[in-house]
Parts: C-alpha cells; structure tokens; sequence
C-alpha cells in the first residue's frame, strides 16, 4: 500500500461548512501521504426555485461566479486554487468579508500573486460554466445534494468512493486531525454503512451559531438547506 490517497474536495466557496472541513483535510494532507483535487459544486443551482435563473444566466452570480475564478486558477494551477480557496474562505468564514464581491474577489487575487483580470477573464469563457456544471453533476449522479463532498480514493479499497461530509465547525488539528481521517478512511470499508449522523441539541446549535457568525454577517444572500430556509439561534437563545 504505497500509492497515496487521493481525494477530491466538491467545494461551494460559499459554505462554510465546507470551508471548515477543507482547513481539517489541510492538516491530515501534512501528517499523511495525501493528494486533495479541489472539484466544484453549486449550492445555488442545487438550491434553485423553480422558475429561478440558473447561476450561469446571471452576469454575476456569488458562488457561481467566484468558482469560474477557481476553474481559471486550476488550469495554470492546482496550487493556485488551494491557495485562492484558502484565502476566500478565511475572508468569509473567519473574517466576516465579502470575497463575493467583485472588487474584494479582484483584490484577493492579488494577494496570491495574480493578476486581478483574471476575474474578467472568468466571465468572457464560457467554458469555466462547463467545467462547473460537469463537477456538479458528479456529485448530483451519484446521489449528492451538498458539500462538503469527498470522492476517495484510497489504496486496498474501491476506487472514487463518495462520501457527504465530515460536516465540521471546529476541525480538529494535528494528531486529533489524523484520527478523524481514519476513522472516514474506516467508514469506506463498509459500503452499505449510508448515514452515521450526531443530533444537534441547542447547545450544539449554539456552538454552530457561534462558529458561523463570521459568514452570516458577510452574506448577502439568504441560506437555504434542500428547499428550507436556514436560521440559527443565537448563543442567548440557545441558553434560553
């Protein structure tokens, strides 16, 4: 068994909860020989009401948009779109920014040392729509319905196992982090295991809250969970 683990990462830049996971699988792919292929999925197109625009029929769409970005930054570089994912993530999920907005997206890509035409550059190719829509179908055909999504493969087991979550707001570091990934390494073995899910008491909800309130307070959009509106409690009403 020499051949790394490779894992492909289904992200929307927008979900934090996919965001969160993504810093966890960082630090396992330090401690173990593991190789992450940063994929796509469109929460908007997945959570769109009938009779909706698609994302790609808007000239500027949140996380639709920002994704042409990343499909750009993969083509020269798979680094690229880790470091840029990297970056607008933290800008949301841990600062409370707007990466969403054109002008903040323009300056991020500065930061990583690329030109900020790049953006412009997303919008004029109208394939970046294509690969999007063909990473999202993957996971939609194989039953998926959000991120984070993880197809693995690893050795002594079947090849581009699919697999929803873990779903983290707190991901564990170091040796702790390196537990949590054999145990869903485990979790392939078995693959009629569907669902192994922890119910959410208030205090966990609060937890939640707590850790999410950098992206809902840099949002501009209204969260939606497979058709329902999203709202978290906060801390005060979770102790209430």
């Amino acid at each position: 068994m020499t051949d790394p683990t490779v894992v492909d990462f289904h992200f929307d830049p927008m979900c934090p909860f996919a965001y969160h996971t993504s810093r966890w699988l960082r630090e396992v792919r330090e401690r173990v020989d593991l190789t992450v292929r940063w994929r796509f999925f469109s929460l908007e197109e997945v959570n769109r009401a009938e009779g909706k625009k698609h994302p790609w029929e808007r000239p500027w769409s949140y996380g639709w948009s920002l994704m042409r970005i990343g499909v750009l930054l993969r083509r020269r570089d798979m680094a690229l779109l880790d470091a840029w994912y990297r970056l607008t993530g933290s800008t949301l999920h841990e600062r409370g920014g707007k990466p969403h907005d054109p002008e903040v997206a323009r300056r991020l890509l500065t930061e990583i040392g690329v030109e900020p035409s790049l953006l412009d550059e997303a919008l004029a190719d109208p394939s970046t729509h294509d690969e999007i829509r063909a990473e999202h179908a993957k996971v939609v055909g194989r039953g998926g319905f959000g991120v984070p999504t993880l197809f693995v493969s690893a050795p002594g087991l079947p090849a581009d196992q699919c697999l929803f979550g873990p779903v983290l707001v707190d991901p564990p570091t170091g040796a702790a982090a390196e537990r949590l990934w054999r145990t869903v390494l485990g979790m392939l073995e078995f693959p009629h295991v569907y669902e192994l899910q922890r119910p959410k008491s208030p205090a966990d909800e609060a937890v939640i809250a707590d850790r999410l309130r950098p992206y809902l307070s840099g949002r501009d959009w209204v969260s939606i969970n497979r058709g329902e509106l999203v709202e978290f409690p906060t801390v005060e009403e979770a102790r209430a």
